[in-house]
């Protein structure tokens, strides 16, 4: 057999190409310049008006803050969790390394429900909490709990084969060296998962920035204080401003161009640092 036939499995490159664009066209392309379309039927100032009133302002500040805050959260946390899968057995592993996934599989909506539930007035947890002045639902809190939950997965399964693959060598020369084991990890074990790290903190970062369904329902929704920017936009589409919802979703997904290249750089980032094939 020929190294052309090898070469092509699928059908020629002209109709496979011509295949992948309409099908990007359909379903990305199109939908988003239908998008920035209405968003031109607004003038400069209408739009800038739209993206910059108070209300749209406190509710960016909500959403990327409480992101970000979550994302670094999960940076630590998800590290810890993938360092405990990787390098440890106990009873019930299998179960642990599964529930990872469950932000996954679970609807977002039975997720903000079951947060909700456990952490108002009168949940299992938040009745314990509110008596001493710690009130989780309907605040900018429960936000934050809700982005940590759907985001986790992503830090600790981009984390988790990395460590993994790790070269454990390394690690025994430093520690016959002398180094300790702050050393080695500081020294050894993170400047690999590094890449890995970044990576996870950033798709952990873009999912709560889009989240909704989990969100709604423990944000208590409150104008300048517990809304989110999803939920400006759902509000105006009811209200019929579809113009001006558009402007708010052009500026998200602005965000979003500029997390996925981010993302992007630092995956090449990552195989550059670990051999890995472009």
């Amino acid at each position: 057999m020929s190294k052309n036939s090898l070469k092509r499995v699928l059908p020629g490159f002209q109709l496979t190409l011509g295949y992948t664009v309409l099908y990007l066209s359909l379903i990305v392309l199109i939908p988003i310049s239908a998008l920035f379309f209405k968003t031109f039927t607004l003038t400069l100032d209408q739009f800038w008006a739209a993206v910059t009133s108070p209300r749209v302002l406190a509710s960016y500040r909500l959403t990327f803050g409480a992101s970000l805050i979550a994302a670094l959260v999960n940076l630590v946390f998800g590290l810890l969790l993938a360092w405990v899968l990787v390098r440890y057995k106990f009873p019930g592993k299998k179960i642990v390394d599964a529930l990872v996934d469950l932000p996954f599989a679970l609807p977002t909506a039975v997720a903000g429900i079951s947060l909700t539930a456990i952490l108002a007035g009168n949940g299992w947890i938040g009745q314990y909490l509110e008596p001493m002045g710690i009130k989780l639902a309907f605040t900018p809190a429960g936000v934050v709990i809700a982005l940590i939950f759907i985001g986790l997965p992503f830090v600790v399964r981009t984390v988790q084969p990395v460590l993994e693959d790790a070269e454990k060598e390394l690690e025994e020369a430093a520690t016959s060296l002398g180094a300790t084991r702050l050393q080695v990890f500081t020294k050894v074990i993170l400047p690999h998962i590094t890449p890995a790290l970044l990576t996870g903190f950033a798709m952990a970062f873009a999912r709560a920035i889009g989240e909704y369904g989990s969100v709604i329902f423990i944000a208590g929704n409150m104008p300048m204080i517990s809304e989110i920017t999803p939920l400006i936009i759902i509000g105006k589409l009811e209200q019929y401003d579809y113009a001006g919802a558009t402007a708010v979703a052009v500026v998200m997904l602005v965000m979003s161009f500029v997390l996925l290249l981010v993302i992007n750089a630092l995956q090449a980032w990552q195989r550059r640092n670990t051999g890995a094939p472009a």
